[in-house]
């Protein structure tokens, strides 16, 4: 049994962030092109046509004060909330911005693309879904993962998950019940998965900067532009051909 859907009203798309990554300390700070990280993700959101509104989730941790100032000097909105229960900050936060859908970006993706952004939410709506993403099967480089769900769907999430990675990781309590949630994917043309665009490591952190610095470091970027500068140039994978990606436990 599915949850109620409703054609979305207000759309909101929250940016998980915060200063204590266990791989990369301070990396959503860290300097891309003359650009923090979060600056690039929030700049590149904001590129997304049928994204209203932008809040950066982050923690009540005073280790976050400073995300909280570079929101300020963003113009960009800021919510607070628990650090090691995300499912519940997403809660609070769509509570507090009143949004009937959700698209959640993470902060170490600084080559998000609003263009995979609106067509993630286009295949939401086009499917009547509770939950879709661009994730599921991956066919889009890691760095552009992009969910959408609607709030009802969240509330229901946020009421009855109950597991450690389902409350620290938000979602998968949705594609883990496929009996309740009806979810959709969103695929690439091809797959280009095999390409790591996200940034959890310094070797990661090199191959994004050698993208931007080939892109003229501009916000306006397409994620194909992207791609070509990697088939132009391969052995800018290797740069981080060896980080091993990061597992959601279950």
């Amino acid at each position: 049994m599915q949850t109620s859907w409703s054609e979305p009203q207000k759309i909101v798309a929250a940016i998980q962030a915060r200063m204590g990554s266990t791989r990369l300390p301070g990396k959503v700070l860290m300097d891309i092109g003359g650009e923090t990280t979060l600056a690039r993700v929030v700049k590149r959101v904001r590129r997304a046509a049928l994204v209203e509104e932008i809040v950066v989730a982050t923690t009540d941790s005073p280790g976050d004060d400073a995300i909280v100032r570079e929101c300020e000097r963003l113009g960009v909105s800021c919510f607070r909330g628990c650090e090691s229960d995300v499912l519940d900050r997403y809660y609070q936060a769509s509570q507090a911005f009143a949004c009937d859908l959700i698209v959640r970006i993470t902060s170490d993706c600084p080559l998000i693309d609003g263009s995979v952004i609106d067509d993630t939410i286009r295949t939401f709506c086009a499917d009547r879904a509770d939950y879709a993403s661009n994730v599921f099967p991956r066919t889009y480089p890691r760095g552009l993962d992009t969910e959408v769900f609607s709030a009802s769907a969240l509330a229901r999430a946020w009421q009855q998950a109950c597991k450690p990675h389902q409350r620290e990781h938000v979602t998968p309590y949705f594609y883990e019940h496929p009996q309740i949630f009806r979810t959709a994917a969103h695929r690439a043309s091809r797959d280009y998965s095999h390409y790591r665009w996200t940034l959890d490591t310094d070797e990661d952190l090199q191959l994004i900067r050698a993208i931007y610095a080939r892109l003229g470091n501009r916000d306006d970027l397409r994620w194909q532009d992207a791609i070509a500068v990697m088939e132009r140039e391969p052995e800018l994978a290797s740069l981080n051909s060896q980080v091993v990606p990061k597992a959601v436990a279950s």
